[in-house]
């Protein structure tokens, strides 16, 4: 689960823009410029479509860090509880 207190915020992926970029529609409704780092880059794959945890920038709020991605059954899960909408 996404932690509030680190400033975590889920998000679903729209499109992969390259460079370890990809564009992330927030749960907040902000559209973030999601950075993937190496070591998850090299452990798991994301595509279009994904559920992640994202951290926005302090200074660039339009930017963001991916912390996460979750699975098949835990998006299930979120949305059988309320977290993600649709």
């Amino acid at each position: 689960m996404p932690n509030a207190s680190k400033g975590e915020i889920l998000g679903f992926v729209e499109s992969m823009l390259g460079a370890n970029r990809i564009r992330v529609r927030c749960v907040d409704g902000v559209v973030r410029i999601g950075r993937i780092p190496g070591k998850m880059k090299k452990r798991m794959w994301i595509r279009e479509g994904d559920v992640v945890i994202v951290v926005p920038w302090a200074f660039q709020d339009e930017k963001a860090d991916v912390k996460w991605r979750y699975w098949g059954q835990h998006v299930e899960w979120l949305r059988d509880h309320g977290y993600l909408n649709g």
